[in-house]
């Protein structure tokens, strides 16, 4: 386990998990945390050995959002939401799948984090907001576009124009999160996703995340179709002979 400012981070079985760890603050992210994560997450990207991203939170809270002492530090950095905008930017097009394993408040800049991930399984007791009409924040512009891609206009407009706290029950039915577990349960049904994503193939789930996410064109789409002959002889071969796959594609 390797320990950052504000973050746990280890790699097991090709599956990273990055923790964020301030609980003594429900995990609000400082100016240096979010500075540090894309960093973070870019060397989890150039890390052949790992295949998944596990996104989470100490203490029973995933991330309460950005600590509002030090505001004026965000806007020194640029502006107000600048620093939170480059590390949503750098979750959202990690290139390997990524899971927000959430429990307790995921709120503000937490629902930034979570929503730029794959998917996102919550605990029962979880709780869900975006906040800035609490603050007289403008949106970010690319965040509230995801929003409004995941949970649709008017729901979006719901949550920002209340601010209010949604529970887990409520996340789930407006597409908010993708699951929702008992707390016992989530981290066997986390991982154990995790660890189905990292035995099947890594070219068709890097390949899929591009078409799905709109980064691939026609020409990038032919090129994975290109690419993917090796692969898909190794898949077939290994369904005829009862034995799992060898895929030779790595990042």
């Amino acid at each position: 386990m390797q320990i950052f400012d504000g973050f746990e981070l280890s790699v097991d079985d090709h599956v990273a998990t990055l923790r964020i760890d301030r609980p003594a603050k429900r995990n609000a992210m400082s100016v240096a945390m979010w500075r540090t994560l894309p960093e973070l997450v870019a060397s989890l990207a150039a890390d052949p050995a790992v295949r998944v991203l596990v996104l989470t939170g100490a203490g029973g809270t995933f991330c309460s959002g950005a600590d509002i002492s030090e505001i004026a530090g965000l806007s020194e950095a640029g502006d107000d939401t600048g620093l939170t905008v480059v590390a949503e930017r750098a979750l959202a097009e990690f290139p390997k799948p990524t899971i927000a394993m959430i429990e307790g408040f995921c709120v503000g800049g937490g629902c930034q984090l979570a929503l730029a991930c794959d998917l996102r399984l919550a605990a029962e007791g979880a709780r869900f907001g975006v906040t800035p009409a609490k603050l007289g924040v403008v949106y970010p512009l690319s965040s509230t576009r995801r929003l409004v891609d995941i949970v649709g206009p008017s729901t979006a407009k719901l949550l920002l124009y209340s601010a209010d706290l949604v529970d887990a029950a409520t996340a789930l039915r407006t597409g908010l999160v993708d699951e929702v577990h008992a707390p016992q349960a989530l981290p066997e049904r986390v991982y154990g996703l995790a660890r189905t994503f990292t035995e099947r193939s890594q070219l068709t789930l890097a390949a899929t995340k591009e078409v799905i996410d709109g980064h691939a064109d026609e020409a990038r789409f032919r090129q994975w179709q290109k690419e993917s002959r090796e692969e898909s002889a190794e898949g077939v071969a290994a369904f005829l002979e009862r034995r799992p796959a060898r895929f030779p594609w790595t990042w």
